[in-house]
């Protein structure tokens, strides 16, 4: 494992995407949203996902430099089409629109479809949660089905994320973020580059049986994840794609095959607390709620808030570094050749 300074490992980022033909605001989004997934320790939403971004610009599944649309707005409903553009850039843009309605109106139901990767999920939440908005987010994935329906063998649908924020007066938010699969996808890479195995349970070979091998998700068919929680995280997964994608008309997961782009769609609730009226109540009550699970500690107990242990990890990699293996980092600079520059640059 190599320790890169988050500075140099986004600088080296930015010039992959400028060199491969993005803007200055699209090069800079896109490479903060991933080195700030590094910082919190989701290295699956990283910069290990640059040679995915890289092949996507290459094969026509990313659109570099594209504007982030209005397809539909009701007024209490926002539906943005994104023409497969950097993620990063239109998840950003859609999420600012539902802000300032919500603070306008109150609330606000804001779809992001047809979008090209939009990366760690919570980053959006948080975008909302530093404005004051508490807000909820279902997202589908289409990149080929990976993962299989609680009670199957066989891979049906993507690893559908879900997340949830609340803000806080003067503490971090409150961030709820996950996959609907035991693992995301590229968490299953980031062991498979490392060469470790897999917790039990999280993935099933291409005949069906379980392995703890993350290779088997990559072989030739490709094994098949498997849903958290059972069948609560299979229905949420479900809920997911058809909240994120077939209600507003987007892309969804329908067959076995991908086409080699990955296409998001999010469906997102927005609200403002402060516009409601009830930001008085709400952090007082949420404060108690907090207060209470986290009383367990005053005995020697361990309970962390959804989100601080993504904290700590960032206090601790800005002061020492980002962890990158020696998997990822060749095929960072592959990702940099590729785009005609002589190599990555980060180490």
């Amino acid at each position: 494992m190599h320790l890169v300074p988050w500075d140099r490992l986004q600088a080296s980022t930015i010039s992959v995407f400028r060199a491969a033909g993005s803007e200055p605001r699209e090069a800079q989004l896109i490479a903060e949203h991933l080195v700030e997934a590094n910082l919190r320790g989701h290295d699956s939403h990283g910069v290990g996902v640059v040679p995915m971004y890289i092949n996507g610009v290459k094969s026509g599944g990313m659109v570099m430099n594209q504007s982030l649309k209005v397809a539909i707005d009701t007024g209490a409903m926002l539906i943005c089409d994104a023409g497969q553009g950097a993620g990063q850039v239109m998840a950003h843009d859609a999420m600012a629109l539902g802000i300032a309605r919500a603070k306008d109106e109150g609330s606000a139901i804001v779809s992001l479809r047809n979008s090209h990767h939009i990366g760690r999920i919570g980053h959006w939440a948080e975008q909302c949660a530093a404005a004051g908005m508490v807000s909820i987010h279902f997202v589908n994935v289409v990149a080929g089905a990976i993962v299989a329906p609680f009670g199957g063998t066989q891979s049906r649908l993507g690893t559908n994320p879900f997340a949830a924020a609340f803000p806080r007066d003067g503490a971090p938010p409150v961030v709820v973020d996950f996959a609907t699969s035991k693992l995301a996808a590229g968490k299953v890479r980031v062991a498979h580059n490392k060469g470790v195995e897999l917790p039990p349970g999280a993935l099933l070979d291409n005949q069906g049986k379980p392995t703890i091998n993350p290779g088997a998700l990559f072989e030739t068919p490709p094994g098949s994840l498997t849903t958290f929680g059972d069948h609560k995280g299979w229905g949420l997964m479900l809920a997911c794609e058809l909240l994120g994608a077939a209600l507003v008309g987007a892309p969804t997961q329908h067959e076995k095959a991908g086409n080699g782009a990955v296409i998001n769609s999010m469906f997102s609730v927005i609200v403002s607390p402060e516009r409601l009226g009830t930001s008085g109540p709400f952090a007082t009550e949420m404060e108690a709620v907090l207060g209470w699970v986290l009383s367990e500690n005053e005995g020697g107990g361990s309970v962390k808030l959804p989100g601080m242990p993504e904290l700590e990890t960032r206090a601790k990699r800005l002061a020492e570094g980002v962890p990158v293996d020696a998997a990822t980092l060749e095929q960072l600079e592959k990702s940099a050749h590729d785009v005609g520059l002589k190599g990555f640059g980060a180490v």
